[in-house]
């Protein structure tokens, strides 16, 4: 049996994320059986393994070499960096970064992976790098643009309309078109991986979720309409419920994802909910994409303290996920 090839980048150097990454790959007990391929440099490998005090083999990657090994390999990507800045944004850590997850789109759209795990970047590091994009969503929607942010746990999944733009922007694009448009891709790619299953909540824009029109009109003209234009379509969607009861009444349905109008909206149930173990998962690639549902914790990166149950759901939940080959 072939072993799925799953990616994983070490994300900001300055950050948690390489400790993360080393810590779950050094619990193989808690992963499943995979070849597992590190995109980053092996500076900042030996560098977290001496100061996590990990004994953990890592061989170079051959790109000319099949493997059906389940011990990790390193693909080495060039970089600028020379030393390792711990706890702060830098430019040298946003490029380092943005080389690593570049590389492992690449090597993903060729099939020499079948998923990829990010660790968590910088998006200061990133602007400080010159870079245009706001972190991995937005950069893959560059090249594709019906790219969509959900979150997974198992005791909550919630699926966002728009996420990393501002408040107002995000309001302005509360419209009907652009609603179903997203309910029937978000059903398209669900039933891609999960066919049958799940059930959808719509969270309301407004307090009360409008109250009939007292406390906003958006549900009435824009929201409703194209819920049961969804609904009319085949999907299984209700709503708008209001914003502050939706999520309570999905916690602990594995069957239900709540949509969210906006980042914050579903973020903050989410990661109150389940930030030690919740995924990110990116729908709409030809491939899997998962990655923690925290940051770079740049506050405690180098103190050896960051808990890696995130990074290893989404490795495991990226396996899961992945196509297998017999």
């Amino acid at each position: 049996m072939n072993l799925p090839k799953i990616g994983i980048t070490l994300g900001d150097p300055g950050g948690i994320g390489p400790e993360v990454v080393l810590k779950a790959l050094s619990l193989k007990n808690s992963l499943p059986r995979a070849s597992y391929i590190l995109f980053g440099s092996s500076l900042i490998v030996e560098k977290e393994k001496q100061a996590l005090g990990l004994d953990l083999d890592i061989q170079p990657f051959d790109k000319t070499k099949d493997t059906t090994s389940s011990s990790p390999a390193l693909l080495e990507i060039e970089n600028p960096l020379k030393n390792i800045k711990k706890g702060s944004p830098s430019k040298e850590n946003g490029q380092a970064s943005f080389l690593f997850f570049k590389e492992a789109i690449k090597e993903a759209k060729k099939g020499l992976i079948q998923a990829l795990v990010t660790a968590p970047i910088s998006k200061h590091s990133w602007n400080l790098a010159g870079l245009e994009w706001h972190g991995h969503t937005d950069f893959l929607s560059q090249t594709y643009p019906k790219a969509i942010m959900t979150f997974w746990s198992e005791r909550i999944k919630v699926a966002l309309f728009s996420h990393h733009i501002p408040l107002k922007a995000a309001l302005e694009k509360i419209k009907k078109e652009d609603l179903l448009d997203f309910f029937l891709l978000l059903h398209h790619d669900i039933e891609k991986i999960q066919p049958e299953i799940f059930h959808f909540l719509v969270a309301g824009l407004n307090p009360h979720a409008g109250e009939k029109g007292f406390l906003g009109s958006e549900e009435e003209k824009e929201i409703i309409p194209a819920i049961k234009h969804a609904r009319r379509k085949g999907m299984r969607i209700s709503g708008p419920f209001p914003p502050d009861v939706v999520f309570r009444n999905a916690l602990g349905h594995p069957d239900i994802i709540v949509i969210a109008l906006y980042h914050d909206q579903g973020l903050i149930p989410f990661k109150l909910e389940s930030f030690e173990k919740g995924v990110n998962i990116t729908l709409g690639l030809p491939f899997i994409r998962t990655s923690p549902d925290h940051g770079t914790a740049l506050d405690i990166a180098g103190k050896g303290v960051a808990s890696p149950e995130s990074m290893i759901e989404a490795i495991k939940l990226a396996c899961e996920l992945s196509p297998r080959l017999f």
